[in-house]
């Protein structure tokens, strides 16, 4: 039997992330996941379709744990502007580092790439440990620990469970932890183009009817798109002609970055929100998407795991230090409270701007098209959602 401090479920950027900082911290840490870690990320290597939006603070904060620095700069790309607008009115906005005096706002980042920089700096950390491909078969609690047993046999035991193991997470049903989900019908039409204009580091966002639909900033001149519209339209988009589809896309967005001269592989993402009850069981907790899942409208939903990471990474890492149990209730409990706190507002508008943005009468669009005016126009409120957008107001990041 293996004995660690802590176990954790799950080796994707949450996760990973999370053994990071307990590892570099001192804490002796399992991780496991069903697939073997990906090979580093080679410069100049094609881009996968999976992306993510790390703000500045998750930046910063990857950067104080020895990652970030080990994500080639051909897979990360900063935007130091957003711009945001609605094709059911004249609503507009704009948000820019430069109004908090950032050099960025954050990073388009390939998922594969930090998830390989991630376990490349868990490698070099003397209490860690990687198991990978391996399978979690069963587990139970007592007042000692956690006793796994894993698909090969094979036994652990530590005194905390985490679970970053996805928006299904096994951990969380086996915990008989309920979740409330909201079905956007909704699915996301992913893929890479290439455009006539360039994007200028600037992540773009337009409203439609049916979904948003972004241009994200890639280091290779690129853009990653993210189309969120009905399931039906999702269908019939990934499979038109590569010059019909860049047409219809190009027309959807006005044209902004002109024609757009190349259309990557193609894939459609079901789109869907879900929030657990409670983030945490005897000896469980829960990270990123096992605890929450959101609409990809705003981005956030890869820089609310990592908080969720480093907050528990934070509360663990006291609790050794001061020789106390890292698998107590309080600690625990201390982790829900101020991560529920912090994501659970930004679910709810997460969710309350989808239900804006996705109704078409009149009054609400011209209402929606006059708030995104009028903030554009406030000083002190575009200010606030800058910082929000950089993550400078998530205290988890603080180190």
């Amino acid at each position: 039997m293996t004995d660690s401090d802590v176990v954790i479920v799950g080796g994707g950027i949450t996760g990973a992330a999370a053994a990071v900082a307990l590892a570099g911290a001192g804490a002796r840490v399992t991780l496991l996941d069903r697939q073997a870690p990906p090979a580093p990320a080679a410069s100049g290597a094609p881009l996968d379709l999976r992306v993510s939006a790390i703000h500045a603070a998750a930046a910063a904060w990857l950067t104080h744990l020895g990652a970030w620095p080990l994500v080639p700069a051909s897979h990360r790309s900063p935007f130091g502007s957003i711009q945001v607008w609605d094709a059911g009115s004249r609503g507009r906005i704009g948000f820019d580092s430069a109004d908090l005096g950032q050099p960025w706002l954050g990073h388009i980042v390939e998922n594969r790439a930090l998830v390989a920089a991630l376990h490349a700096r868990l490698a070099a950390l003397p209490t860690a440990r990687l198991r990978a491909p391996a399978r979690l078969e069963d587990w139970r609690t007592d007042e000692h620990g956690v006793h796994l047993r894993l698909e090969d046999g094979s036994h652990l035991h530590a005194r905390l469970l985490v679970g970053a193991d996805g928006a299904d997470s096994p951990l969380r049903l086996g915990a008989g932890i309920a979740s409330h989900d909201t079905p956007y019908g909704q699915c996301a039409v992913v893929c890479n183009v290439g455009t006539e204009r360039p994007h200028d580091a600037i992540a773009r966002q337009r409203f439609l009817a049916t979904g948003p639909l972004a241009f994200l900033p890639l280091a290779d001149g690129r853009s990653a798109v993210v189309w969120s519209t009905t399931t039906d339209a999702a269908t019939r988009l990934a499979a038109l002609p590569e010059a019909q589809f860049a047409q219809e896309l190009e027309a959807a967005f006005e044209g902004r970055l002109g024609a757009v001269t190349t259309v990557g592989e193609r894939a459609v993402l079901p789109l869907r929100g879900r929030l657990a009850e409670r983030y945490v069981g005897p000896r469980l907790a829960l990270l990123g998407d096992a605890a929450h899942v959101v609409h990809p409208m705003a981005g956030l939903g890869a820089n609310l795991g990592l908080g969720d990471a480093a907050q528990l990474a934070r509360i663990v890492s006291d609790a050794l230090r001061a020789g106390r149990d890292p698998g107590a209730a309080d600690g625990l409990l201390r982790y829900q409270r101020t991560r529920r706190a912090q994501n659970l507002p930004v679910v709810q508008a997460i969710g309350a701007l989808h239900r804006l943005f996705g109704a078409t009468a009149a009054p609400l669009r011209a209402l929606r098209g006059a708030g995104l005016r009028l903030t554009d126009h406030a000083a002190p409120l575009k200010r606030a959602l800058t910082a929000a957008a950089c993550g400078l107001d998530d205290t988890a990041f603080d180190h």
